[in-house]
């Protein structure tokens, strides 16, 4: 009986341990491809749902890896210091790699991460060894 219960408590913990893991990682900031695991069930509407891909359509993407000087300046909060620090910073792998790699404040980046992204180049090179 002492061992079923020193197993069960081990056995708690460990679900404990791993149920808060898996939140900090759902609820931190900056992880690669800034995804969200859903939660509970989707109480979205459908009509909400067509809205934002609409909107979302319209709005045109900013690649952080290949966006001049000038593009980068169209951003909410982007002026010159930060677009050259961004152009200086290059190439990054993921969005959250501005914030990482401490080129904004993380702020900046949360009124700015709708609209950019970090497309990543494809080496010549490379494409011509696939074939």
């Amino acid at each position: 009986m002492k061992r079923s219960s020193m197993q069960s408590a081990l056995i708690a913990a460990a679900l404990l341990l791993s149920a808060s893991l898996s939140h900090a990682v759902e609820n931190k900031p900056g992880t690669p491809g800034e995804t969200k695991a859903i939660s509970g069930p989707d109480t979205t509407k459908k009509g909400t749902k067509a809205t934002d891909a609409k909107s979302a359509a319209k709005v045109k993407l900013v690649d952080i890896n290949s966006a001049g000087k000038s593009e980068l300046k169209t951003l909410p909060g982007i002026g010159d210091a930060d677009a050259e620090r961004i152009i200086a910073g290059r190439p990054y792998l993921t969005k959250a790699h501005l914030v990482t790699h401490n080129v904004i404040p993380r702020a900046l980046y949360e009124s700015i991460k709708t609209v950019v992204i970090a497309r990543q180049m494809q080496d010549p090179a490379a494409k011509a060894g696939k074939k």
